[in-house]
């Protein structure tokens, strides 16, 4: 048997093999944020053949505040619950794992799509983003409501019937503007002078998720692991942090970029990530996932065998073909 096809249990959820399809954007849902037939579809084209092994939903905003974008999956309100059912059965039904991802935007929400000011940890501007407008820093009651955000999300995504829920804290969102110090310029206990203060808010959402799902539902956190940017997030930082992360109640790790989004400047080889993936494996005893670049059975294979990650991550090679996932395994075998 291939890496790839080995089985992996998550918290107890035991999964059928090693491949993921990472959260990707599809804009399917209609203008409050519902799925779609056509987003039902996606998903079930996608996990036809049950090959992929875990599959993690497009980003769903936890508050309209939060929203990155028309188009965007809500996970806001008890009324999206209804909804999301039959995309949890659609997969489940595929013989496919799957959880849904949640996050806030922050400073990097635009105002003709949630209506005010974008929301951050400082009135500071965003790197790497086409969001020109300065946002408005966070009162420590902004920041309680974004956790209780978060915690009722959690638990929304339950109840719909997903096998975990992933907490997105990478590519320049909230929770990587509070991680990293180019954008958290706080003083408070949420300060960016330390890693503890920038690593908070992380650490307080994640102790009011495990307490709205419970003690034995996964939850996830995608981290953006490093800015790649001078006085940024560095993979330092996230050693550490994940350590914490895993005490804290974290089941999975996925592993991603900062501001530098879902690319990494300075390399890009198949599993460019891996530098960051692999350094967090060794500092952990959960389960890492490793995305970026990958594009071939084989690649998939090697970063498995090397030790890079537990997971791996295929995104734009199974958007752009549905059965990519399917002849990668069969041509392991």
């Amino acid at each position: 048997m291939s890496f790839l096809e080995q089985p992996i249990t998550i918290k107890h959820l035991s999964i059928k093999n090693r491949l993921v399809m990472p959260p990707m954007a599809t804009a399917a849902s209609d203008e409050l944020g519902h799925a779609t037939q056509k987003l039902y579809d996606y998903y079930a084209e996608k996990s036809k053949g049950s090959y992929i092994g875990l599959i993690i939903t497009e980003h769903s905003f936890v508050h309209p505040l939060g929203k990155a974008s028309k188009g965007q999956l809500s996970i806001a309100s008890d009324t999206d619950i209804e909804g999301l059912k039959p995309l949890t059965n659609i997969l489940h039904q595929n013989n496919t794992s799957v959880f849904a991802q949640i996050k806030h935007a922050g400073g990097k929400a635009k105002r003709d799509v949630i209506g005010c000011e974008p929301l951050s940890a400082s009135a500071v501007m965003i790197p790497q983003t086409a969001v020109k407008e300065l946002p408005k820093e966070m009162t420590l009651e902004e920041i309680e409501q974004t956790i209780q955000d978060f915690a009722k999300a959690a638990l929304r995504v339950k109840e719909a019937g997903f096998d975990g829920v992933e907490i997105h804290a990478a590519h320049g969102y909230l929770l990587s503007e509070f991680f990293s110090p180019l954008t958290n310029k706080r003083t408070d206990a949420y300060n960016g002078k330390t890693l503890e203060g920038r690593m908070k808010l992380h650490l307080d959402i994640i102790a009011a998720v495990r307490q709205a799902v419970g003690p034995d539902y996964p939850i996830a956190l995608r981290l953006g692991a490093c800015d790649y940017m001078e006085g940024g997030t560095t993979i330092e930082d996230s050693v550490l942090a994940c350590q914490a992360f895993e005490q804290a109640g974290v089941d999975l790790l996925d592993i991603s970029g900062g501001f530098s989004a879902y690319i990494n400047p300075e390399r890009n080889e198949p599993g460019y990530f891996s530098e960051l993936s692999s350094a967090i494996k060794q500092a952990v005893h959960i389960p890492v996932i490793l995305t970026g670049g990958i594009t071939k059975a084989q690649e998939a294979e090697e970063l498995l065998q090397a030790e890079k990650a537990d997971m791996i991550g295929v995104g734009r090679a199974i958007l752009k073909d549905s059965d990519w996932a399917k002849n990668a395994i069969l041509s392991l075998r």
